[in-house]
Parts: C-alpha cells; sequence; structure tokens
C-alpha cells in the first residue's frame, strides 16, 4: 500500500470512478453505488489532487484527476471493520486487475484498460517478459512453483511463437529465473514437444521463477 491517508471510503471513491472511467455526478455515484463524497472527502481528495471536483447546479461532478489514475496503479485501502467483506471483495478485484490481468492483456495500465474511448494498446515487445511473469504468477499458487510451457503459451496468442521463444530465452538470464527440461521425457505429449523452447541445446518444458 502506498504511504498516504486515504481511508477506504477514499478508495472506494477512487475505485468507482476508475470503473466508470468517465465524470460522474454526485448525485449519480449515490444512485448507483450507494457513495456519496461529501465535502471533507471532496476538498481532501482535490487537495491530493487524485479528483477533480467541479458544481453543477445543486450537485458536484467528479472525475479522477492523472494523479488519481496513477495512484491506483498501486493498491488502495479498502478493508473496514463495518464492511469487512465487501472490502475485501474490492480489494481481491484491484490486487488481481494490478498483477493478473493488466500484465497479460495489451494495455500498460489501468487507466488505458477502462478507458472508454478507443486506444491503441501500447505495450511494447520488450515487455513480453513482464507478460510472462503475470502469466506465470496467474498460474502458479506461490514463488518457485514449476508451470509447463504448455499452460503458459495460451496466454500468448497475440505474439509470433518466435517472438514469445525469444523472451523466454531472455527471461531465463533472470537470476529468479529457471527453465529445464521434464525429466520424465516419456510422459511429454506432442503439445508439450510443441510448447518447448530450445536453450542450450535442451527443449525446455517447465518454468519456475521466485527460485
Amino acid at each position: 500500500m502506498a504511504d498516504d491517508d486515504l481511508t477506504p471510503s477514499d478508495g472506494a471513491v477512487l475505485l468507482a470512478l476508475m470503473a466508470e472511467a468517465r465524470a460522474m455526478l454526485n448525485t449519480e455515484l449515490f444512485e448507483l453505488y450507494r457513495i456519496d463524497v461529501r465535502k471533507p472527502q471532496r476538498d481532501k481528495l482535490n487537495r491530493l489532487r487524485l479528483l477533480r471536483s467541479v458544481r453543477s447546479r445543486r450537485t458536484y461532478q467528479h472525475d479522477l484527476d492523472e494523479k488519481g489514475w496513477v495512484r491506483l496503479q498501486t493498491p488502495v485501502d479498502v478493508s473496514s471493520p463495518r464492511a469487512r467483506a465487501i472490502g475485501g471483495a474490492l480489494l481481491a478485484v484491484h490486487l488481481n486487475l494490478l498483477n493478473r490481468v493488466v500484465p497479460r492483456s495489451e494495455f500498460e495500465s489501468l487507466g488505458e484498460m477502462f478507458s472508454r474511448a478507443a486506444v491503441t494498446p501500447t505495450r511494447r515487445p520488450g515487455n513480453l517478459e513482464i507478460r510472462l511473469r503475470g502469466a506465470y504468477t496467474a498460474l502458479t499458487a506461490e514463488p518457485g512453483g514449476w508451470v509447463s510451457l504448455t499452460r503458459i503459451r495460451p496466454f500468448f496468442t497475440d505474439v509470433a511463437p518466435a517472438d514469445l521463444d525469444a523472451a523466454l530465452v531472455s527471461l531465463s538470464r533472470g537470476g529468479d529465473v529457471n527453465l529445464v527440461p521434464e525429466n520424465n521425457q516419456k510422459m511429454l505429449t506432442d503439445a508439450d514437444w510443441a510448447a518447448s523452447v530450445r536453450i542450450g541445446g535442451q527443449d525446455k518444458h517447465l518454468l519456475a521463477i521466485g527460485v
């Protein structure tokens, strides 16, 4: 979590506006999500430049400021003893978006992902290693667990096999990465052989990160 004084209620406001990705009247926020941004909270979030609020007749219209989008690139604390399950669910959604969904998408940030405008993905080929780490994290319960490349490759149907092979070779040079052949090669299927990558004269079938 970032070192700031955001409350769970503040975090919920930011997450709701992130999901809607548009300016919203306070009355609309309340009607849809029972979120009421009152003056002290409004002043605080505007002062931190996380929110832009403008007067609109008898209410205010709110929109995420640029700093708000940047802030949401790290988790916000939405835990609350009065609504623990709701806060936990929001945190689960946010963490999985950050750590699992965005890394394997074509987008660089939550701002791109939630944009209501048509956005041309800005992910660059060099970020394939980031996506590989994200795919690995999605498929294993803990760092260091072995994952078959047969399970990894379906995350990259948009990538040319040769480009993915090159990214795997580059990734294998990381100090926390291990790519190895399957010991019992009699167990390998045609799909396992097709998914393997050749490094140092050997076909590698299994990936571990965090070793």
